[in-house]
Parts: C-alpha cells; structure tokens; sequence
C-alpha cells in the first residue's frame, strides 16, 4: 500500500475550538489517521500530522485548509513564528512504496484545487517548487503575511495556483512535498552544554568557524569567515542542556535520512565522545518515523555482529532500540512510534491466532475464504524457506553458502510480510465489492454508478489474488534455491515450502477465475487471465522440479 503523510501548519494555537474543528475534517476522510496535533500558544501556531493512502490525505488536507480558511482570519493574527496564510504551509511526504516524484504530483493537485475552489494564492516550494528561488521556503515566505499585498502588484510573485491577489483573510499558502525529517537527540553523561555543542559542530553539515593555533577566526582575502565542513549532509545539530533528564544533549535534525541514517550519527558520536572522555548513554528519536528508517538502523547492527537480518522486522527494530539506547528516557513502543504501525488497523485478520483465524473460517462468514488462506499458505511458504536460511547460517559444513543463506534469510522474510498483507488485502476486496451490491439502483443515474463500482470492486478482487499468486511464484523460486544449498537436516522443510507455495498459487488462481465471470471488461479479463495462466505454468514447473529433488535427497 502507497502511504504518504501530510503536515500542515495552521496559524492558530490559541482557541481549541478552531483547532478541534480542523481536526475533525480531517478526521471524517476515510483512509486517514491523524497522528498528533501540536498547538503553541507562543507561537500561535499548530501542527497536525496525518498519513494515509495518498488520494484520501490530498482530500484530508483541501478540506482541513478549507475550515481553515472559514475560521482563521489572518487580518487579525500575531504569533512568534514566521507565517504567511491562515494555513502556512502544507508539506506531502513519501511513507512506503511513494516516490518523491509523486508527491510533487500531489502537491501540485492539491494546490490548483486550493487556488481555484478557495481562491487562496498558493506557492510551491522544496521538491516541487517552480522556480529554483523558491525551494527554499524561507524565501518564498519572506516579508510574511504582512508583505503579501506588496507581492500582489508584483509579477515576480504570481503563485503557482489560484489569483494573483491579495487574500486578507486567509493570507497565502506553501504546499510542497518533502523528505522526512528525523528529530534525534543523543543523551551524553555530562551536563555541560559546551562538550555537547562541540560535537554538534562536528557533525552538522555546516559544520563549524575555521580558527588558528591561538583560537582566532579564519578569514579569506575578502575578509569572509571560513568554515570547517562538517561530517555528515543533511544534519543540522545544536549542543544543549535539558533540565528535565539532567544532562546535556546533542539535539540533531536529520533533514533526508536516506543519506544520513540516525545510526551512522550515533556511531560517529560515540566516537567523538569517547575521544572527550564523556559517555553516549541512549539517544532519543521525537515522535513518529518511517518503518524502514528504524529497520535500516536494525540491519545495520546486525551486520555489525555479523548476525542474520533474514529475522521478522520487529525483532531489527528491537535491535535497534537496544543498540541506539532509544528506550533509555522511557518507553519505545513501536506500535505507537512507527508511523505504519500507528495507524493500521487493529482487527486485522492477521493479528488472529490461529485458533481464532480457522475459528471465523469455519463459519458462514463468507470472508474471510479462499483468497485470504492463499495468501496464508504462501506467508508459511516464505516463513520455512527464512527458517531453513537460518538454520544454515554460521553452521558447519556450510561455509561456502553464507552469503546465499544470508541472502535467502532476507528475502523470504519479505515474501512473509508481502504475503500478511494480502491476507486482509483479499478479504477488504470482497467486502468493497459486497458494499458496491449494495448500492442503490433506482434511478438510471444511480444503476450507472453502481455498475461502474460493480466492476471496479471486482477488478480489485480479482487484483488482490492475482498479487498472491505473483508472490508465490517469487515463493517457489526462493523454495527452490534455499532446497539446493540450506541445512540437510531442514531439506524436508525447503520441499514444505515449495508445495504450500504451490498450494497458494492455484488457490489464489481459482479465485481469479472465479471473479471473472463478472467482469464486462474484456481486455482487463484477457489479459489477466493470460498473465495468470503464465504464472501457474512457472509455479508447477519449480514445484516439480523441487519434489523431485528433495524425494530424491531425503
């Protein structure tokens, strides 16, 4: 599933009541969950957090800037921080499976529909700014709320989107899509603020004045200062003392953690530290993340200790924790700090215990069926080929097929979590299309729509098996090749893993076929079945040849 967050800046943080109303247009979008909402009073300022599938957090957003603009009149607004609309700004990040590229693409969508149904002049900035001026947001926001109707008579300043006027109520609004910003603290065993600074400047990219032996400054011929650059790109760091923990921290800013991960920091700290004769204690990472921010950091202590990363996500991200000291200042939960995690579904069918899963299958519920056991089947396949991968792992006898075991360990840990998903993926499809049945078809209007939902259900119903039989395949060729170099005392476990692999390629095919009989589109109904046919033909290819093989070895 795509998923994208969303952190708009409103310019109220003083009356509850406007807050709690942006609040609650957010909220009344399915397919979003609201995250946090951070008003100040100081600043008169809050920011909301949301994530969701891409298209329900562009609705989210249009709908909480327009009660914003119903209820914030900037005409009459003071605060401490930098602001220039009623909603400031209104940043889109990629989550999982996003590019930059399409939150650009939604920045841009959002925005023309702001400036033409709300008539609030719209600016672009960062990755999907206009002009190359105007990626920086300082530049875009300069002279703030109070400069906009010098800005109107000014052809430089023509937005992006909506009229080039001033708007005295809602003032301007900058959307843009951005990297995830990272918030990390790192806890040292000493209260003095300069020790923590001094490292700050080592590391931020900006680094730190260039001085002599003496302690004097560094100019060039023109008399400009020079700089020290610093260790680490997209890191801005600061040295500080917090009262509450009674020790100094180095607060850190990772502005794009795809090129400055949390754990290089952290190792590079611990260095500088130790050089200084003070002590990394644990370190801080401030509200949500990214799952693969964490995880990354996980593998990356793993292959520290040269340990298997081929091991279910929580148990690397419970690496991480204890490697990073994230739990030092209290708990770190990774159901409430782990953005994918916050706001999944509670009632997944894959949370049941197995009791309770075969328990509802039993019943006359026509969900969960067929489909979801498909995807089901090919999680165990993925599971026994990581536990066969495992078991070969450092073991004697072994040595020449480390790698591949390292390799295959991971791999089918993948094919696991791909295929949990699809467990529930399967069973929501068959409910959407129920709901689409269900639809009202009185009128010739309302009989076009419900048929045009009818197909579409179908289609993703027939979509959701489709995806588990293409990791099945993925399943059986993994199968197979952890059958050829894994632990012979787990050979019988690799044959398991291909036959239930095949198992779940022809389940998830007859539900294929038997949601196509609904189907009016002929070309999507040609073409899939082609791609499935294709498919099933590999699955029992490999799976033979893996029978074979294993009968012939055990």
């Amino acid at each position: 599933m795509k998923l994208m967050e969303c952190v708009p800046n409103f310019s109220e943080g003083r009356d509850m009541a406007v807050i709690d109303a942006i609040a609650a247009s957010i909220k009344e979008v399915n397919g979003v969950s609201l995250l946090d909402v951070d008003p100040g009073a100081d600043t008169n300022r809050t920011v909301f957090t949301m994530a969701g599938e891409p298209d329900a957090v562009v609705e989210a957003a249009f709908q909480a800037i327009k009660t914003a603009s119903e209820l914030i009149d900037m005409s009459k607004h003071s605060g401490a921080h930098p602001r220039m609309g009623a909603t400031d700004v209104c940043p889109f990040i990629p989550i999982s499976n996003m590019t930059m590229e399409e939150c650009v693409e939604y920045a841009k969508k959002l925005g023309k529909r702001v400036g033409e149904e709300l008539e609030i002049p719209v600016y672009l900035y960062e990755h999907a700014a206009s002009k190359p001026e105007w990626q920086n947001l300082a530049n875009v926001r300069q002279g703030e709320y109070e400069a906009l109707p010098e800005k109107a008579k000014d052809p430089d300043w023509k937005p992006d989107f909506g009229p080039h006027a001033f708007n005295a109520k809602s003032g301007a609004t900058a959307i843009s899509a951005r990297e995830f910003l990272i918030a990390y603290n790192i806890n040292l065993n000493t209260r003095d603020k300069a020790k923590a600074h001094d490292i700050a400047l080592s590391i931020r990219e900006r680094g730190r004045l260039k001085r002599d032996e003496n302690g004097k400054i560094v100019r060039d011929a023109d008399g400009n200062r020079m700089r020290v650059e610093g260790l680490f790109k997209e890191c801005k760091a600061v040295g500080w003392y917090i009262d509450e923990y009674n020790r100094a921290q180095i607060s850190i800013n990772l502005t794009n953690y795809k090129i400055t991960p949390p754990h290089l920091v952290l190792d590079k700290v611990r260095e500088l530290a130790n050089d200084m004769g003070v002590q990394v204690t644990g370190s801080e990472l401030v509200g949500l993340l990214p799952k693969a921010a964490i995880l990354e950091s996980g593998k990356y202590y793993l292959e520290k200790m040269n340990e298997s990363i081929g091991i279910p996500e929580k148990m690397i991200m419970e690496t991480a924790i204890q490697s990073m000291g994230l739990a030092e200042l209290g708990d770190f939960d990774l159901d409430k700090k782990v953005i994918e995690y916050a706001i999944a579904k509670k009632d997944k069918l894959a949370n049941l215990q197995i009791t309770e899963f075969c328990d509802l299958l039993s019943t006359d519920a026509p969900a969960p069926g067929g489909g979801s056991v498909a995807a089901l089947c090919v999680a165990m396949s993925g599971s026994l080929s990581a536990m066969v991968s495992n078991l070969t792992i450092d073991k004697k006898g072994y040595e020449d097929v480390q790698k591949e075991a390292r390799e295959y360990a991971a791999a089918a840990q993948c094919i696991k979590e791909d295929s949990i998903r699809c467990i529930d993926v399967d069973t929501d499809a068959f409910y959407a299309l129920m709901d689409a049945m269900r639809l009202p078809r009185k009128t010739d209007e309302e009989k076009a729509y419900r048929a045009q939902q009818m197909e579409l259900s179908t289609q993703a119903a027939i979509i959701a098996p489709l995806e588990t039989l293409k990791i099945s395949l993925r399943a059986l060729e993994l199968a197979e090749k952890v059958a050829k170099i894994g632990n012979l005392n787990a050979l019988s476990d690799a044959g398991v893993a291909a036959l239930t692999a095949l198992a779940a390629a022809k389940a998830a095919n007859f539900n294929i076929m038997i949601n196509m009989a609904d189907v009016t589109d002929k070309e999507f109904e040609k073409n899939t079945l082609a791609e499935a046919k294709e498919l099933i033909a590999k699955c029992e290819e490999i799976a033979a040849r893996v029978e074979k093989d294993v009968e012939s070895r055990l």
